[in-house]
């Protein structure tokens, strides 16, 4: 009988903490907000500050404004989540001039997971110009709460500009 008692309470906390990482899965945490003053930009990692100001890599660099929000998407070799994350941010971006996605891969990196507090693979942390830390998500985003995530920190849009892309105009993310 306390075996079975011992079983039951396994499987009980095994689904509970199925649960609560499934919850957790492409939450958005905010981490600041849009009228809050940015901090010096020494607080990051030598190698994520280059990523934030490098020139974007685009077919002609001069078209395209300078970007409010860069999505650092730290990620791993053999992530599969990770593609999938690639693919999302990507398309975010490539929609919103507003918009730039980094691809840091940390596999060999450890220095850079400590600093930035990253605990599982993927990671995406959205940057304002100066350096400071807008929000993240753990694991594969959400379209949506991506989407409305970032709205705050993006200028409005004029009448002659596109309108911002919405969750049905982004590819599908496997939760």
């Amino acid at each position: 009988m306390a075996g079975l008692a011992a079983v039951l309470a396994a499987v009980t906390t095994a689904l509970l903490v199925g649960v609560l990482h499934r919850r957790a899965q492409g939450r958005v945490r905010v981490t600041a907000e849009p009228s809050e003053p940015a901090p010096e930009p020494s607080g990051l990692p030598a190698a994520v500050w280059e990523a934030l100001t490098a020139t974007a890599t685009v077919a002609d660099p001069t078209t395209r404004p300078p970007s409010t929000v860069t999505l650092l998407q730290l990620s791993t070799t053999f992530c599969a989540p990770c593609r999938h994350t690639r693919a999302l941010l990507a398309d975010v971006a490539a929609k919103s001039a507003s918009v730039r996605h980094v691809d840091l891969d940390v596999t060999h990196r450890p220095d850079l997971v400590g600093a930035l507090r990253v605990h599982r693979a993927p990671t995406t942390i959205a940057f304002d110009p100066a350096g400071r830390e807008l929000f993240r998500i753990g694991g594969v985003p959400r379209r949506e709460a991506l989407l409305t995530a970032l709205r705050p920190h993006l200028p409005a849009p004029r009448s002659e500009d596109p309108a911002p892309p919405s969750a049905d105009q982004l590819p599908d993310s496997e939760d």
